[in-house]
């Protein structure tokens, strides 16, 4: 398989003030010609760390696309850098010179001196042209004597410069080197919730071991837990066909514990759950910022199933209202329950979901806390009580995350009994 390493430059990137897009989205494009990328890699603004970033990675990788670094301005470097690395001295391409004096031209400019910079390019290269912009990108062959080749690409840090470029020139160019689009590398994404990391590694002992085919991965983001699974084959059918026995044994062996796919967020699942019902739902919160409130009126078409919330702390106005139907005193399994009854009176919906955190000063100083949540319906109250550790907002995630998903098991089991 061929293998490829992204390099994204700018001291805006390695200090941490710009997130890096670039890199995920030619991951992707990569992956879908079937070239698996091994290393990410950003640099600063520093000829020389740049120079080593890139001899490193033209020797452990075939493939190596570097963004960012092609202005005009004393920061920019790539064209220095690359050139270093390579061994090959950087040359004025006229052509390329009097196309940027021509952008300049058009739009009643004179072209500064400091953009002839971007007319320069190693020798021997080829140009990658720019539709949109005055930098052009590199194409150059290292030749490496252990191995085949390695092939460069360099291009704007400009998004949108550089996916027109990659679409017009880099992928044709890509697709003419061997073994580049013999294979299809295909993702597919399974969202979990209600077990740890560990506990899931156990219930699929087969599937996450090393060197398997398809592979399964598995990644823990504030307790929601993602399976990957990966295949490779020579079309993209054949790849998705590889996948669906391994898919069908985690749904079996999770069971509800899978609760959707891909970008899939437990809100997601609750509204697809109540829309299937017909069902509604309003929300109280005590002590929890209106997490669940926001994730579900952010919802698409949110009025079809999310009818409302009062979001309040303790001793506030919305602590004040729910004292009016009777709710005893804030800081316990009760209170929470009554407020799920309360939200769901006032609302005049299906369900009532509630959910309010407690913890004491001591606890917060501490990173834990204790929270109940609790669900009124037709038939029956429900309740929880959970306590967590952690940083106080991965805590508040986590316990909204919970009441979300008691209202998604709780349906889950009202269509199993109609």
């Amino acid at each position: 398989m061929i293998h490829a390493e992204i390099i994204s430059i700018g001291d805006e990137l390695s200090s941490g003030q710009r997130l890096d897009t670039n890199s995920q989205w030619l991951s992707q494009q990569l992956g879908d010609l079937g070239v698996r990328v091994l290393f990410h890699t950003t640099v600063g603004d520093e000829l020389e760390a740049n120079v080593q970033v890139f001899q490193m990675a033209l020797g452990r990788a075939d493939i190596v696309i570097a963004t960012g670094g092609l202005g005009p301005t004393a920061d920019d470097l790539t064209r220095e850098a690359v050139a270093g690395a390579t061994g090959k001295e950087l040359v004025l391409d006229e052509a390329v010179l009097g196309q940027i004096e021509s952008r300049f031209f058009r739009q009643a400019r004179s072209m500064p001196q400091s953009n002839r910079v971007q007319a320069m390019f190693p020798a021997g290269c080829q140009v990658i042209p720019n539709p949109h912009g005055t930098a052009p990108g590199i194409d150059v062959e290292v030749q490496r004597h252990d191995r085949g080749p390695s092939r460069l690409f360099a291009l704007p840090g400009v998004p949108a410069e550089m996916r027109e470029m990659w679409n017009a020139t880099v992928e044709p160019r890509l697709g003419e080197i061997p073994g580049v689009a013999e294979s299809v590398i295909v993702h597919r994404r399974i969202k979990c919730f209600g077990a740890g990391e560990s506990h899931l590694e156990q219930m699929l002992p087969d599937l996450i071991r090393r060197g398997r085919q398809p592979s399964v991965g598995i990644t823990v983001h504030k307790a929601t837990i993602t399976l990957r699974v990966t295949a490779a084959a020579p079309t993209r059918e054949e790849a998705v066909e590889q996948i669906q026995p391994t898919w069908a044994l985690i749904h079996e062996q999770l069971g509800q514990l899978v609760y959707g796919q891909e970008d899939d967020e437990l809100q997601h699942a609750v509204a697809q759950r109540l829309r299937a019902r017909g069902e509604n739902v309003a929300v109280a919160e005590c002590g929890t910022r209106g997490m669940v409130a926001q994730w579900l009126g952010n919802v698409p078409q949110q009025e079809d199933f999310f009818q409302g919330a009062v979001v309040c702390t303790p001793t506030s106005q919305g602590a004040g209202l729910f004292s009016e139907h009777g709710i005893p005193e804030f800081g316990s399994e009760n209170s929470v329950q009554a407020m799920a009854l309360a939200v769901r009176e006032h609302f005049g919906t299906d369900w009532g979901l509630a959910v309010g955190e407690f913890p004491s000063r001591e606890e917060q100083q501490q990173g834990s806390g204790e929270f109940c949540l609790a669900l009124a319906g037709d038939r029956q109250m429900e309740s929880r009580m959970r306590r967590f550790a952690g940083h106080p907002d991965i805590l508040l995630e986590r316990s909204a995350k919970q009441a979300l998903d008691l209202l998604r098991l709780r349906l889950l089991r009202e269509d199993a009994a109609d």
